[in-house]
């Protein structure tokens, strides 16, 4: 071989070079790449050639069907965003007739903010297409409502519009629900049942909570999202659907999609328009509209005619109601029930009075441990996968002491300190008090030990070694919690001594000496004696 072939700092020339080709696809001539290697041939390395070759050939199928994977995925995702495109560019050239649909409100949908009248002229715009549509907003800003607005202002508004909370059922039950069922296809099947997907043909499809599927009933529902093709559950003949999809979820799917908790695939399918429904705390100002229609709906409901003071709907507008347009239909329907005048006053409002529960959980809203979903703590952004670091949750820290060693060498005995001080003598007192209290609790069992303190049975068992602990056997562990100090001879030295036979004598027909019972030193109560003494003890 040419010496300037050779890899720069091979200590000889002795090298043989062993390559094998990455095609495209398989059985056929196409490469795309080649994997090599060198192999030394000093000291027998020419009887590995073979091996190494069969090696390289199956990590050549791998990268193979890796790139193929990786090329199928980017030209699914580059034909989604091409239809988004296309959808939007159908929307952009309506945009002549943008302001007269922002100050046109829908049925159902309160309010005149800016806020509201932009999701409302996006529904407008996407209404019209077959495009899938998913609602984003925190629990309570009306997912529902907008995607019967997307059903009412489309070509479908006379066809069926069918919905399903993911949430409610399992993932089994979820799937009979949406794709049908075959008589006796399962136990207690005994008659043909129709899908969501079925029933929803030449119609809208809304599916609320998509985020809290599973991953394994996200790839069944793979092939229905992008062909509208399905089998019922039990069945073999494949049908085909015309629907239109809205989905609507609370989750953060970005950062889920980050953490693997939702697969790529059906995020690229059902995120195709996204719309983020504003929380109510960004448009205060449809507070007092919005206050007047639960009250009417109120009034009309029990047959009342009750009304809000000025101060009470402008104490209304500055509260900032996490739970959403949910929260302030609750808010007034409360206040309207306990009232007693027909007239309602600030002060008889619950936010004034310091019984309302909502501010408390206001309060508790922080971050990843939100209680109304994780979306209000911030304005959630469009949808972006962001890869770097801070997706995933910190691991919380295992307490000081018993954490596991940084390398190996932390395992040697640690250097006595020419004069330690009483802090650090008083932190491993309390160390090995811990620990000792925790194995007694659990039975001397490493396992249920680590449970109470939080740690791995690894680090329980560094933790023993590092302050010299000797594991005990179970019947010592009761003896010492009975008595005084626990018996320091097992079973098998009494036997190498001549003074037991234990279990294994009591099978032989041998009795098992008493004294092991009646030892002074070992007060066990009369029934464990009695329970012991039947085992062989």
């Amino acid at each position: 071989m040419d010496e300037a072939a050779i890899p720069p700092g091979a200590p000889h020339d002795r090298l043989t070079l062993i390559a094998v080709p990455i095609r495209e696809q398989n059985h056929l001539p196409y490469v795309i790449g080649v994997l090599g290697a060198w192999r030394d041939l000093e000291e027998g390395g020419l009887r590995y050639l073979e091996e190494d070759q069969r090696v390289l050939t199956m990590v050549a199928a791998i990268m193979e069907q890796s790139i193929k994977f990786r090329r199928l995925v980017t030209r699914d995702r580059e034909r989604l965003m091409e239809e988004t495109c296309q959808a939007l560019h159908s929307v952009s050239e309506t945009a002549v007739d943008d302001c007269r649909l922002r100050d046109q409100p829908i049925k159902g949908i309160i309010g005149d903010s800016p806020a509201i009248k932009a999701v409302t002229a996006q529904i407008r715009k996407v209404a019209r297409t077959n495009t899938p549509v998913l609602l984003r907003g925190e629990s309570g800003t009306g997912k529902e409502l907008f995607a019967k607005a997307v059903r009412a202002l489309s070509d479908r508004r006379d066809r069926p519009f069918v919905k399903i909370n993911c949430t409610a059922l399992s993932q089994s039950l979820l799937e009979s629900e949406l794709f049908g069922r075959e008589r006796v296809s399962f136990t207690g099947a005994i008659a043909q049942k129709k899908g969501r997907f079925e029933l929803a043909d030449t119609g809208t499809l809304f599916l609320d909570e998509i985020g809290e599927i599973g991953p394994e009933f996200q790839a069944k529902l793979l092939r229905s999202l992008q062909e509208g093709e399905f089998e019922r559950v039990g069945g073999a003949k494949t049908l085909k659907v015309d629907v239109r999809l809205v989905t609507a979820t609370n989750r953060d799917l970005e950062a889920a999609v980050a953490r693997g908790d939702f697969r790529a695939d059906p995020y690229f399918r059902i995120c195709v328009v996204p719309i983020v429904l504003p929380p109510l705390r960004e448009r205060l100002e449809d507070v007092p509209r919005s206050a007047r229609v639960f009250i009417d709906r109120f009034n009309a409901q029990n047959g009342m005619e009750k009304r809000m003071t000025p101060a009470a709907m402008a104490a209304h507008a500055r509260y900032q109601f996490p739970g959403n347009v949910r929260e302030l239909e609750n808010c007034v329907s409360r206040v309207a029930a306990l009232s007693s005048g027909s007239e309602i006053d600030k002060r008889e409002l619950a936010c004034m009075q310091g019984t309302c529960l909502s501010a408390e959980l206001w309060r508790m809203q922080s971050g990843d441990r939100s209680p109304i979903g994780g979306l209000g703590a911030v304005r959630m952004p469009l949808p972006v996968i962001d890869s770097g670091a801070g997706q995933r949750p910190p691991v919380p820290p295992a307490p000081p002491g018993f954490g596991e060693p940084a390398s190996p060498t932390a395992f040697a005995p640690p250097a006595t300190p020419a004069s330690p001080t009483t802090d650090e003598s008083d932190d491993t007192g309390d160390e090995r008090a811990r620990l000792i209290d925790a194995m007694e609790r659990a039975g001397w069992v490493q396992a249920k030990a680590a449970r109470l303190l939080g740690l791995t049975p690894r680090q329980i068992g560094y933790a023993l070694r590092k302050h010299g602990i000797e594991l005990r056997k179970f019947w010592q562990a009761l003896c010492a919690r009975a008595g005084d100090r626990p018996i320091s001879a097992g079973p098998s030295s009494k036997r190498r001594a001549g003074q037991g036979g234990g279990p294994r004598a009591a099978r032989r027909g041998q009795p098992a000496p008493a004294s092991r019972l009646a030892h002074p030193e070992c007060r066990v109560s009369d029934a464990l004696s009695a329970r012991y003494a039947r085992v062989g003890w």
